[in-house]
């Protein structure tokens, strides 16, 4: 499970280096790739599917064999459902309060703040797959390890083609072109000023995609170190200790100046988005709140019931 949130972090844009500094459970990485990529329709329809899609990517990094497919499956069934119990609702809310927000004017305090809220629920996920994560990791075998560390190798032959390699110039071209979908995604059409002033936040980010790969390339390294450490026959506390051990890692990574990077590159982009917000219209905003509506009506319908259920939503990271 943990090793479809490490793919999905291998594969995180440095535009997000910020996301990319807490690993994603596979499911939590699914949903927010379809929020951002896909109608609410089609969310509703992939989160229920979702356990099934992580593991079918889980599945195209390791190969698993007989043995393992029952296991992975019943842990990812079971996490799915607690995910679903305990904190869809808190993701529900938390876009209520985006809808409020994006009416009025937003500060890059604020921007930053609620990302930190999302990264609260994502360690809390983290949190709650890692006994099923230590046991199934302890069964991989050097094939399987093998296995991941090709398509570590793929992944990164794509990246240094998409982002190092050829003309400079073209690159930040589709960069800007990307950056200039997603904000239409949500507001709508933009203007000439609103392109204008995209294109120089994205030109002037201190996005550095070399320090980034570097990065990408040490946690890889790192990450299968731990997961050959966990063939020894480690039990299970010292296993989750080895895993939050990496996490920290990549809280904190051991390269001082990839560390001041990320905070610099975190406070740009939540400044980023604050610029831009605010130079939108209120139909512009009145559009990215019905965005922010209708994921939450979507959240809300995938919940079940705490009056049913007699589950009441917590707080991430407390029992």
């Amino acid at each position: 499970m943990i090793i479809g949130s490490h793919c999905a972090l291998m594969g995180a844009s440095g535009g997000a280096a910020s996301a990319a500094r807490r690993p994603r459970l596979a499911v939590v990485a699914l949903l927010c790739g379809l929020c951002v990529l896909a109608g609410c329709s089609v969310v509703r329809v992939s989160y229920d599917q979702a356990d099934r899609l992580a593991y079918w990517w889980l599945d195209r990094y390791v190969d698993f064999d007989g043995a393992q497919k029952p296991r992975v499956r019943d842990a990812l069934t079971q996490w799915h459902a607690w995910h679903r119990r305990t904190h869809l609702p808190g993701y529900a809310d938390l876009l209520a309060r985006a809808q409020e927000l994006v009416g009025e004017k937003v500060t890059a305090g604020q921007v930053c703040g609620m990302w930190t809220e999302v990264l609260g629920y994502m360690d809390d996920a983290f949190e709650r797959a890692m006994p099923a994560t230590v046991e199934i990791a302890a069964t991989l075998t050097p094939r399987q390890l093998l296995a991941i560390e090709r398509r570590y190798d793929e992944s990164g032959r794509e990246f240094r083609e998409e982002n190092l390699q050829g003309d400079a110039a073209a690159r930040l071209e589709k960069s800007v072109e990307r950056t200039i979908e997603r904000f239409e995604f949500f507001y709508g059409r933009l203007d000439g000023a609103q392109q204008a002033l995209i294109t120089r936040m994205v030109a002037d980010s201190p996005y550095d995609a070399h320090l980034w790969n570097a990065e990408r390339l040490r946690r890889q390294a790192d990450f299968l170190q731990v997961l050959r450490r966990l063939q020894t026959g480690v039990g299970l506390e010292e296993g989750r200790a080895l895993l939050h051990a990496y996490v920290g890692r990549i809280h904190h990574s051991p390269d001082e100046a990839y560390r001041s990077y990320t905070e610099r590159l975190s406070r740009y982009n939540c400044t980023f988005v604050s610029q831009f917000h605010a130079t939108t219209t209120p139909a512009q905003r009145t559009r990215a709140a019905a965005k922010f509506r209708g994921w939450e009506s979507d959240l809300r319908t995938l919940s079940p019931s705490t009056q049913t259920s007699g589950l009441v939503p917590r707080t991430p990271g407390i029992p």
